[in-house]
């Protein structure tokens, strides 16, 4: 992944769901063979199962990362009532390794968008030490935001974040 926000700011990644921050960590998102970049068409059935993430670095290393998967346009892009709905977290990623290595806090759901074309955004911070032992995950998918999840268990700004687009697909015309 390019370390670059500025397919970020032009997709209103930034802004709407993200603060400014600096790209400071390389991860990848892969659904099969398919790397997701910064506004790439995904569609729902490639990500029915969760992709690999992996984050990029020595494996000695004693970095924690958090991930984060939400979908800004829910339900719908013109009235996203539910932003942000929340896809997935995962705590305690060390770095150097994948997604599966880390502590699933949030279990993960595909894309499913009902009507237009949805943004799909995976953000990584870098954790000061481990995290959530006691985490409570959300209460509620709807109306989660990463903001407020970062302040409250003090992961500052994302080091981190790529985005793609998907929409739902037509359904198979009967004979």
């Amino acid at each position: 992944m390019a370390r670059t926000i500025e397919p970020l700011i032009v997709g209103k990644v930034i802004g709407e769901v993200l603060d400014m921050f600096t790209p400071a960590t390389n991860f990848t998102v892969h659904y099969g063979s398919k790397q997701v970049a910064n506004g790439c068409d995904i569609k729902p059935s490639m990500a029915v199962d969760r992709p690999k993430v992996q984050i990029l670095g020595p494996r000695v290393s004693t970095n924690l990362y958090t991930l984060i998967m939400v979908d800004p346009d829910a339900p719908s892009p013109s009235e996203p009532a539910l932003r942000e709905w929340l896809h997935w977290i995962v705590v305690d990623i060390p770095e150097g390794s994948d997604a599966t290595k880390g502590k699933e806090l949030v279990p993960y759901m595909g894309p499913k968008p009902p009507t237009g074309i949805h943004r799909y955004i995976f953000v990584l911070f870098k954790q000061k030490s481990e995290m959530m032992v006691g985490c409570p995950p959300p209460n509620a998918r709807g109306n989660f935001r990463t903001r407020q999840f970062a302040a409250q268990y003090e992961l500052g700004l994302p080091v981190a974040a790529v985005y793609f687009n998907s929409q739902k697909e037509p359904a198979a015309k009967r004979r």
